[in-house]
């Protein structure tokens, strides 16, 4: 359990306080600058009860990447559950709400700019945004059944939609609205 992330649907209230702390000010700190004190502090826990809970700092960075992304991706299944073709804005759309509500940029790139690609929680990492491409072009296909290369398309449609999001930041929202508009022109 030291460098595995705990499945956060299996943990129990103390451990759930942990994580919503931790997830809180690994976010808003940066993931090296908060340690276990901080976090069991915070928490009102002792570092023995972090541990018991996680096994490790890491563990509990990569519990923090899995609960993100299971949480972000649930609402996001709800938002395409509901949305007409094409589907694939709804994920512009999605990301555009976001970056009304958070301050620091998008989590996991945040995360892959602090932990090298050997840390457990990189490959949670890699598969939300693996995740978000994979989608984008099963959205394009099932949508576009007469789109040639639905896959080259999502790839085209995630990095515009990165590239908004990692921005926004620096040149305003405004920024992942022309890309809606861009992603909208290249799908019809």
């Amino acid at each position: 359990m030291e460098h595995e992330a705990v499945d956060p649907r299996d943990l129990t209230p103390r451990a759930r306080r942990i994580l919503d702390v931790a997830s809180g000010l690994f976010y808003n700190g940066g993931i090296h600058a908060v340690g276990v004190d901080t976090i069991a502090a915070e928490s009102g826990v002792t570092k023995r009860t972090l541990y018991n809970n996680f096994g490790s700092k890491d563990a509990l960075v990569a519990t923090y990447l899995k609960n993100r992304h299971s949480t972000w991706w649930q609402g996001l299944e709800e938002r395409l559950a509901a949305a007409e073709a094409p589907r694939a804005l709804t994920v512009f759309d999605v990301y555009a709400e976001d970056a009304r509500t958070i301050t620091r940029g998008c989590g996991f790139l945040n995360a892959a700019a602090e932990l090298p690609v050997e840390h457990p929680a990189y490959a949670i990492i890699r598969y939300h945004k693996q995740s978000v491409e994979e989608r984008l072009g099963e959205l394009i296909a099932e949508d576009r059944p007469d789109a040639e290369n639905p896959a080259r398309l999502a790839r085209h449609l995630f990095l515009l939609l990165e590239g908004a999001f990692a921005h926004h930041g620096i040149h305003g929202k405004e920024l992942l609205t022309e890309a809606r508009e861009i992603a909208r022109e290249l799908l019809t």
